[in-house]
């Protein structure tokens, strides 16, 4: 497994690229999220991270005791895999009651949660990966959200018997009606396909910094993708 990862694992500079573009995806999903509930919603990415399904799972079964909610895209593209947005369980008519408003009841909120969590997830995932993967130069078709629930090994099982599947898992700060939800971003894909996505992130950073006359004390990416 330490082997695998060695050969995708990212450098300082191309994991700075890749956790400011995915904010650039998912702050364009929070200003539609904002517009659907009518209040602020706030997403980032502090972190990314490579690591194996099994440390994924154990991370999310350590911080998450009570069960979990995931909505699930597939993607293909230069790079492919499955796309997760992973929430608490006990977040999740929360969530729903934020997007279908507060004039239902709760056995209206019930009924209608599974398509307000698959709206959730489409708007956040999407926002994501069209980002980066215009930001990449390269185009990604994107399957129907798909809501899951269980712990972490069920969520991140393997479906397609891809032995080398690793998981490029992002932790979510997500902010909405006032209320703090923390959330994750997993995106699982063979090393193949993530070699694949280091080769366009270091291509990207090669190109803005060919684009811009070097200057001290400033990132070859910053003031393009910040």
């Amino acid at each position: 497994m330490n082997r695998r990862r060695e050969m995708v694992e990212l450098t300082d500079l191309e994991r700075d690229a890749l956790t400011e573009l995915v904010n650039m995806g998912v702050g364009r999903a929070a200003t539609h999220l904002s517009r659907m509930v009518n209040d602020q919603v706030l997403l980032s990415v502090p972190t990314v991270d490579i690591v194996s399904r099994q440390e994924a799972s154990d991370f999310l079964s350590a911080r998450e005791r009570n069960g979990l909610v995931a909505v699930e895209q597939q993607f293909q593209g230069s790079f492919d895999g499955r796309a997760m947005l992973i929430f608490p369980e006990a977040n999740s008519l929360e969530l729903a009651r934020a997007v279908l408003g507060g004039d239902l009841t709760l056995a209206e909120i019930v009924d209608l949660e599974q398509d307000a969590l698959a709206e959730i997830g489409n708007i956040i995932l999407n926002g994501c990966l069209v980002v980066v993967a215009n930001a990449l130069k390269d185009r990604l078709t994107i399957s129907l959200p798909a809501v899951l629930r269980g712990d972490g090994a069920n969520i991140l099982k393997d479906k397609v018997g891809g032995g080398d599947e690793l998981v490029l898992f992002l932790y979510i700060d997500f902010t909405i009606r006032s209320r703090s939800i923390r959330g994750y971003i997993a995106l699982l894909m063979g090393v193949s396909s993530l070699q694949s996505l280091k080769q366009l992130i270091h291509a990207f950073i090669e190109g803005i910094a060919a684009e811009e006359p070097t200057s001290a004390g400033t990132s070859p990416h910053g003031s393009q993708i910040a």
